[in-house]
């Protein structure tokens, strides 16, 4: 199954910084646990790890704001303790629904894509007041949890997070890993996506662009990359396709 899902881009489901463990099947109050916690900020976006069908859940005072994902592959997800705060202190004062919990115009039972932003992470449920996070969970072919452990491991990163379809460009700051006379791969330090503004730092992947002429650059050279400004899919989020509009020396 996993190798199964690869070939379809299995996505991560946390669009920005996220820390996790192998927790699944630890001792909790309701029982075993049967997902991994992927800590993660407030309101940090929740993307579709496959593209399927969504179904929301709002009737559970242990999970809170919850959402069903019905993988196309067959693999049923689960999105628990979505965000239902106003603010973003613990307010409590936001209800199960799109633009709070769910993704801003997400309707229930709508079909996504893999990388659409289906939800917000949060503390609802049991998790009120705790550290923010999304309990994730996966059951292949509708069946019993398992460990998401592994498919997490496997998953995809999204460079940068954006709306399907929307324009945006990026400023990458690294160093020069190699060159080609139509290519650079650079290893990432920091980045910042436009017209959204949000800068993203630490970060240690390496992309490579595509250059429309070649650049006369040498190994470890530090520098910004500008890419040339284009509409977001889910290739461009994952760092693919990128191509160098301009280059300056850091």
């Amino acid at each position: 199954m996993l190798a199964f899902l690869a070939a379809l881009t299995f996505l991560f489901p946390v669009a920005g910084p996220t820390t996790y463990q192998d927790d699944f099947g630890q001792a909790r109050p309701g029982g075993p646990h049967q997902g991994n916690d992927l800590m993660a900020a407030k309101k940090t976006p929740v993307v579709a790890v496959e593209g399927g069908r969504v179904e929301f859940w709002t009737t559970s005072a242990s999970a809170g704001c919850m959402l069903y994902l019905y993988g196309d592959s067959g693999t049923m997800y689960e999105y628990i303790h979505l965000n239902n705060d106003v603010t973003m202190q613990n307010d409590n004062r936001g209800k199960c629904v799109a633009g709070m919990s769910y993704a801003k115009g997400l309707k229930n039972g709508q079909h996504v894509t893999a990388g659409q932003q289906i939800g917000y992470v949060g503390d609802s449920g049991d998790a009120n007041g705790g550290a923010s996070h999304l309990h994730f969970e996966v059951h292949p072919k509708g069946g019993a949890a398992v460990d998401p452990y592994p498919y997490l491991q496997s998953a995809q990163h999204l460079l940068f997070f954006a709306k399907l379809g929307s324009p945006f460009a990026l400023a990458l700051t690294g160093t020069v890993v190699a060159t080609t006379p139509t290519s650079l791969t650079l290893q990432l330090t920091t980045l910042r996506a436009f017209p959204s503004s949000k800068t993203l730092k630490g970060l240690t992947q390496q992309v490579t662009l595509a250059t429309p002429t070649p650049l006369e650059l040498a190994t470890g050279d530090p520098l910004t990359v500008w890419t040339q400004p284009a509409l977001t899919t889910l290739k461009t989020m994952l760092g693919q396709t990128l191509s160098v509009a301009l280059v300056q020396p850091s």
